[in-house]
């Protein structure tokens, strides 16, 4: 009785699923979309990003690494010249899957794998928090100036009537 494999393939051995996803993930870096099932595409997300990363490291080494799974050259520069640098600021999430539908013949859910070339806003990091005694002093300076402005407000009106009592005369 055969073994059995850890999880299901996709319509083969695991050496046939390895190369399938290092040639789709060539074809998303050259085409910065491609259409595939939904399940092809969960399973090619991982691949992919962890090819971005090695670009994103961009030495000699990562790039040779990224050569064991992609062996077109063309596509190894363009990721490393091209979209290493967009994505450069982006701490993850260099895909995008979107669902679109079922195919005609077999209603196998389709889905569109992308790569997400948006820049980044940089995250704005919180000033550090005050010690509780500068806190104390502030709530305590706070009322004494709104006093001031309620004085004052409160004055005002008196000025307008005493100005309005003037003309009426």
């Amino acid at each position: 009785m055969p073994k059995p494999t850890k999880g299901a393939r996709l319509g083969g051995g695991p050496a046939h699923e390895r190369m399938m996803l290092n040639q789709m993930a060539a074809q998303l870096f050259e085409h910065k979309r491609i259409q595939t099932t939904e399940t092809k595409a969960k399973r090619l997300q991982p691949v992919a990003e962890r090819l971005v990363t090695f670009a994103k490291r961009g030495d000699l080494a990562a790039r040779r690494r990224a050569m064991r799974q992609i062996t077109d050259k063309s596509v190894i520069h363009e990721l490393f010249t091209e979209i290493a640098p967009l994505v450069e600021n982006r701490e993850g999430g260099y895909t995008r899957i979107v669902k679109t539908g079922f195919r005609k013949g077999d209603r196998a859910p389709l889905a569109v794998i992308e790569l997400v070339l948006d820049p980044v806003q940089p995250k704005v990091k919180a000033a550090p928090a005050e010690p509780k005694a500068e806190k104390a002093e502030k709530v305590e300076e706070a009322p004494a100036e709104e006093a001031v402005e309620t004085e004052e407000a409160a004055a005002a009106p008196a000025e307008s009537e005493a100005a309005a009592e003037e003309k009426a005369e």
